[in-house]
């Protein structure tokens, strides 16, 4: 798409700190970083989210991210990662060019990605898996 900006980012239109670059892939450090370190994972090829990634390339996201991470963790001694991929505005995409955050995390840092856990209702249980049919 002419008017991605992160389109335009992958393909080297718009500079950027790259950590990794390949045919299919370029992965850059965030310019509103949750965290020092927070990373994102852009594909070449337009896909407006995980909905639309041929499976293969998501397969291939989830193995760069983990390669990206494990690689980060040793620079920045971080205690762990969050991975996190947002598909559609009330998910919180706000670029709709998929994209992965790899996001550093330290004990304490107060990065806000967490919830508060509900409960799975016997009616949600029931009306949920008497409706899934994955093929």
């Amino acid at each position: 798409m002419k008017d991605c900006i992160f389109c335009k980012i992958a393909n080297g239109e718009i500079p950027s700190a790259t950590l990794y670059e390949d045919e299919k892939f370029r992965v850059i450090l965030d310019l509103g970083p949750a965290t020092r370190g927070h990373a994102l994972i852009l594909p070449k090829a337009h896909y407006e989210n995980l909905y639309e990634l041929p499976d293969e390339l998501a397969g291939e996201a989830m193995v760069l991210g983990k390669k990206v991470i494990t690689e980060m963790k040793k620079i920045l001694n971080c205690d762990g990662y969050n991975v996190v991929q947002n598909n559609g505005e009330a998910a919180g995409q706000t670029v709709f060019h998929f994209h992965m955050h790899l996001i550093p995390r330290m004990d304490g840092d107060k990065a806000g990605i967490s919830w508060t856990p509900g409960t799975l209702t016997p009616e949600d249980k029931e009306e949920i898996l008497s409706k899934f049919s994955l093929k």
